[in-house]
């Protein structure tokens, strides 16, 4: 199995589906918290769902993986310095995250799969992490830059990893 990440950013909404076309996905699993945007309302939860809809992609919503989480006083995750990273990772400790990865590979078995976020850049997105996890279940990653490219992700490179548990310890 593999999974695609993209992030909407200010892409026009047929430049968007047609990069979504370009690279066979079937579904787009949604992980914004607030799956709305002010500045491009094409990507609000009921815009974007209708208009994939109508492209014959699967829209599903996934808050449970959403960012913008803050960290814990007792962290393991002090190698990374952006506090939302650091609280992301904090999450990913918990049982619920480990039950929303695995409703994501559940999801992600029955079509080829993107997770979208706002951020273009997966280096300057929780999808990262989220990849991170992925990627020590076995489960090959490759972020869509645009239409002609993507990148294979590379586990960051100070994680700690012991089974599917991932800390990020001070550097």
């Amino acid at each position: 199995m593999s999974i695609l990440t993209i992030g909407h950013s200010t892409r026009t909404l047929e430049d968007f589906l047609g990069i979504l076309r370009a690279y066979g996905v079937g579904r787009i699993v949604d992980v914004r918290t607030i799956p709305r945007s002010k500045r491009h309302p094409q990507f609000n939860q009921d815009v974007l769902s209708e208009s994939l809809r109508g492209s014959g992609i699967d829209y599903v919503s996934m808050r449970q993986l959403g960012g913008f989480r803050h960290p814990t006083t007792d962290s393991l995750n002090l190698g990374w310095r952006n506090l939302s990273f650091r609280g992301f990772a904090d999450y990913m400790q918990t049982q619920e995250f480990f039950i929303a990865i695995d409703d994501l590979l559940r999801v992600a078995e029955v079509d080829s799969t993107a997770i979208m976020c706002s951020e273009i850049l997966p280096w300057r997105c929780h999808r990262s992490l989220i990849a991170d996890s992925l990627v020590v279940r076995g489960i090959e990653v490759e972020h869509i830059m645009t239409l002609t490219s993507r990148r294979k992700h590379i586990l960051t490179k100070w994680a700690r990893v012991e089974k599917k548990q991932i800390t990020y310890p001070k550097r």
